[in-house]
Order: structure tokens, then sequence, then C-alpha cells
């Protein structure tokens, strides 16, 4: 049998090494974006992203102000409710004042009573003082007995004595109306700081003991964030350094610009109710976080007030504060 030999035309030869040369021009030019794109990027890091550690594992904090009764009583009259803004000083809850005013009524007369003592040892001691000094005079001439003078003497000496015990017993039942006085000051609780109410748990004609909180006042306008940073991410960061928030409640077209104030003094599994045992055998490294405290701009905090406990993303520059 015979073969034929196809032959391909000379336009189409030409054709194809067009085609081939153009393709080997597009892989060259895609290498080239790929090494100019990674060689960027790496500068990009570099000299850039790598200043900057985040996370999400954040969260809004605050020194909440708790209200506790100093004495017991039953409550007369709540003021506010949960969500309520107070100021520093407002009057929030009132017990009760009967059995504190009753105190201070007794302790009261009990001072004027001590008073009223002291002055009658004191008139008692300017007798006996002067009739001391007239058995005194006497004596020399047998007018008076030594009996007689000792008895003065005597008489004279449980008059001063009287004096101190009356001097005594002022300075406890001032001691005592003073107490009173306080007592019946903490009938009424205010505002410990600036604040919103939370955690209300008082009503009207409760039974309160001395100790036990009723409420609760967050200061949101000093709200901080506590971001957990994994140990790692920590080695450049420190106290001082710009820090960009975020929010999840208003997103991320507002932006909070926070600085490092410090970190924490342990890890959260070191302060952990029940530690992790790590000198066991059978132990296994687990990547720890260290929550870093970042204070908020508190003109932000007012434009966008945050509550406590919200999710938060921090970002901090770490070439920044130095």
């Amino acid at each position: 049998m015979s073969s034929e030999t196809e032959t391909i035309p000379p336009e189409e030869t030409a054709e194809l090494r067009k085609n081939h040369l153009k393709r080997k021009r597009l892989f060259i030019g895609l290498f080239a974006v790929i090494i100019i794109s990674a060689a960027a990027f790496m500068a990009y890091w570099y000299l850039y992203a790598s200043r900057f550690v985040s996370t999400d594992n954040a969260y809004t904090a605050t020194e909440v102000a708790q209200v506790t009764p100093s004495i017991s009583g039953t409550v007369q009259e709540v003021r506010v409710v949960d969500t309520q803004t107070v100021r520093k000083g407002d009057v929030l809850v009132v017990i009760d004042e009967i059995d504190a005013r009753l105190a201070l009524n007794q302790a009261t007369a009990d001072e004027s009573h001590a008073r009223a003592q002291l002055a009658a040892a004191q008139a008692d001691l300017k007798k006996a003082t002067v009739d001391l000094q007239r058995r005194k005079a006497l004596i020399d001439s047998g007018s008076v007995s030594g009996d007689e003078l000792t008895a003065a003497e005597n008489a004279h000496e449980s008059a001063k004595a009287r004096i101190d015990e009356a001097k005594a017993s002022i300075e406890q039942a001032r001691a005592r109306a003073e107490q009173a006085r306080v007592d019946l000051s903490r009938t009424v609780l205010r505002a410990p700081v600036d604040g919103v109410i939370s955690k209300r748990t008082v009503q009207i004609g409760q039974k309160v003991q001395a100790g036990i909180p009723l409420l609760a006042v967050v200061p949101v306008q000093d709200i901080h964030v506590d971001a957990n940073f994994k140990e790692g991410q920590l080695t450049h960061v420190r106290p001082g350094q710009k820090a960009e928030v975020v929010s999840d409640i208003h997103g991320s077209s507002v932006v909070y610009h926070g600085i490092v104030d410090g970190f924490s003094g342990g890890t959260g599994s070191a302060f952990a109710l029940i530690p992790a045992q790590n000198a066991t055998g059978n132990w296994i490294k687990v990547v720890q976080r260290l929550p870093v405290r970042i204070r908020l701009d508190p003109e932000e905090l007012k434009a966008n007030p945050l509550q406590v406990g919200l999710s938060m993303t921090v970002t901090v520059d770490t070439a920044s504060g130095q």
C-alpha cells in the first residue's frame, strides 16, 4: 500500500509560528507579572504590613461601680431604672430613715444627758474644793479632826473622778451621735460616678441588707478595650503605641483611635478558675493569649457610644509611639 504525505501550506505554518510566539510572550508576561506582584507584596509586607498586628478576640470593658447599702433597712424609693443615664451624685435609692432618725435622737439625748452630768460634777468639784480649803485652814487650830479632813479630801477626789467620768460619757455619746448622723445620711444612695444604670435588682418595699449590691452604674464614657492577642503577636507591641478599633455594632464605617495602655499581669488560662496542669506527662502546648488594654478617645466614644462586652477588632501599629 502506498502512503500519502500531507503537506502544510506555508500560510498555516506561519500562523502556527505566530501563535506559538504569542503564547510564549504571554507566558513570559504572566511570569513577569507574578514575579513583580510577589516582589511588590514582599516589599509591602516588609515595609508596611508587618508593622501591624490584629485580633478580633477583643471586647469592651470598664470598671463598673456597684451601688451597695452600708446599712440595712426597707427601701422607700427607687428613682432609676435600667438603661437610665445618671450623673455623679444623683439620688438612686432611698431607704426608710425612721430607724436611723430614732438612733440619732437617742444618741443626741445621751450626749445632752452626759453634758448635764458634767455640769453637776463640775459644781460638786467646786463645792468639794471650797470645803477642803476650809478644813485645811482650820486643821492647825484643832477645830477640824483628821477624819473630817480625810473625808473632805476623799470628796474632792471623788468629784474630780466624776468629772473625768462625765467627760468620757460625753465623748462616747458624741461618737454614737456622729455614727447615727452617718447612718442617717446613708439612707440615701447616690451615683458614685457618671454612667448608665444596669443590673437593677432592688424594688420599693424590699428589705435590704448592708453589703448586698442593689444595682450597678456603668461609666460608658470610660470604656476601654481588652484585646486578647496571641503571645507570638506581642513581640513588638509596647505601651503608648497607636491602635485602630472597629466595633461589630457600628461596623467598619466607624473607626476608633486608641492607645495601648498596658498588658495584663497574666494570661486568661493563668487566672482561670481551674488553671491548666502543664506539669502532667500528657501536656500539649497551646498558644496562649494575653489581654492588652486599649484606651479609646473620649470624644470618639461620645460621638459613637459603646456598651460593655461588645465584640471589637483591634489593629496595633507597632511602629508608632516609639
